[in-house]
């Protein structure tokens, strides 16, 4: 224990007087791969690598997925220092090893752990062991730590945040930090200078709009995902990212439901985190989380997150400002049946006065339309007070469009 002191104090040494994350590093919502929503706790090595091989020859690391994360259930036990080990059957060839390889792929490693005395499968937690755990991370060469919230009784949310980012930072990798804390303490309201993006509410599974109830806690579809998020973008930024959960595009739910999810993640700046098995998509899977100009809107160098502006006819209308006086639109119809619309400009003429401060003026500016899924443009927008185009919405599915400034 008295080389386990030393080192302790040594990192405390080098602590700022304030929490302070990574800087420099989710400048943009985090884009990757992690393991949870497919395989649960069935992971190994063999897994990680075959996924990074995949994200690679698939194409995805092209279009901007990085992280490749492991999350619960890597775990074995602490030596005799209290340092924790990755699960030896598991991961025979150990943690650095695995970085190793996911590096030379050009890509990043993530890993899980939990505020509490155990994760939510049981395993070792990081309670009391904040500083050893971010010093093994960084000797592994770990770049990413979701970091969840079970088994946390008695414990403060906020100090147990600051005190592993600040383990983090004394451990002297950039660590991206994603805070798993379900949304219970608003992480929202005292995280931006803590992690780099923050859980908003429970856990989604994969279905639309429903839940599904387990003794003690509750997951949560993807328009539950979007309510409890809506509300919360004055909060989000670069570096700062509300998080609705990872994707569950590609694990079984219909391709115009897996298209809104996916549109939405992207109007609303989330991070984009698959969690299907990427090394056997179909074509529509592919399609849909590869699309660059939806991908585009979501990691646009402003970072803001998406307006809720008005409901009309059972339809949604989002819209999310753009660099360069662009404008990102979407068409949500979250209902069973298709809705056939008239679009009108001239009903949308809005001014984002919470975030950007931009405004639409459809009154005296004309846009390009270029359809974000189809791939066509459309024309441009009127200064007219007349029906544009009547548009079908399907059910469950949405029409997106980006704006394109006209000098």
């Amino acid at each position: 224990m008295k080389k386990l002191t030393i080192i302790v104090v040594c990192l405390m040494a080098f602590l700022p007087l304030r929490a302070q994350k990574w800087e420099k590093i989710g400048d943009r919502p985090q884009m990757g791969w992690s393991t949870w929503n497919k395989f649960a706790g069935n992971i190994n090595e063999e897994v990680i690598r075959t996924m990074a091989d995949a994200m690679v020859e698939s194409g995805l690391s092209e279009v901007g997925y990085q992280y490749i994360n492991i999350d619960d259930c890597w775990h074995g036990k602490r030596d005799a220092d209290g340092f924790i080990q990755p699960d030896a059957k598991k991961f025979p060839a150990g943690m650095k090893a695995l970085a190793d390889y996911v590096h030379s792929k050009g890509l990043k490693l993530g890993i899980y752990s939990d505020c509490g005395t155990a994760t939510c499968a049981g395993m070792p937690g990081s309670l009391g062991h904040e500083y050893q755990d971010a010093l093994q991370y960084a000797r592994w060469g770990v770049d990413y730590l979701k970091e969840d919230w079970c088994n946390t009784q008695d414990v403060n949310a906020v100090g147990a945040y600051r005190l592993m980012s600040e383990a983090l930072r004394a451990a002297g990798r950039p660590i991206f930090l994603s805070m798993c804390e379900w949304g219970g303490n608003k992480p929202w309201r005292w995280a931006r200078d803590i992690g780099h993006s923050w859980r908003i509410g429970p856990d989604i599974w994969c279905n639309f709009d429903s839940t599904r109830v387990h003794p003690g806690f509750t997951d949560i579809g993807v328009m539950q995902c979007i309510r409890l998020n809506e509300n919360l973008r004055t909060y989000a930024g670069p570096g700062h990212w509300n998080d609705p959960d990872m994707l569950e595009v590609g694990n079984g739910m219909t391709v115009n439901e897996d298209r809104a999810h996916f549109t939405m993640w992207c109007m609303m700046a989330s991070p984009l985190i698959l969690g299907n098995d990427i090394r056997n998509m179909s074509q529509a899977t592919k399609d849909i989380i590869m699309n660059r100009e939806m991908i585009d809107i979501d990691q646009d160098e402003m970072g803001v997150q998406g307006l809720h502006y008005n409901n009309d006819q059972g339809l949604e209308f989002w819209f999310k400002p753009l660099r360069n006086g662009d404008w990102a639109m979407t068409i949500l119809n979250a209902t069973k049946e298709p809705i056939n619309y008239e679009l009108n400009w001239q009903h949308f003429n809005l001014t984002d006065t919470e975030v950007s401060k931009q405004s639409t003026n459809f009154d005296t500016k004309v846009y390009k339309v270029r359809n974000l899924w189809s791939h066509k443009d459309e024309g441009k927008t009127t200064t007219k007070d007349k029906t544009w185009r009547k548009l079908t919405v399907p059910a469950r599915d949405v029409v997106s469009y980006r704006l394109i400034a006209q000098p």
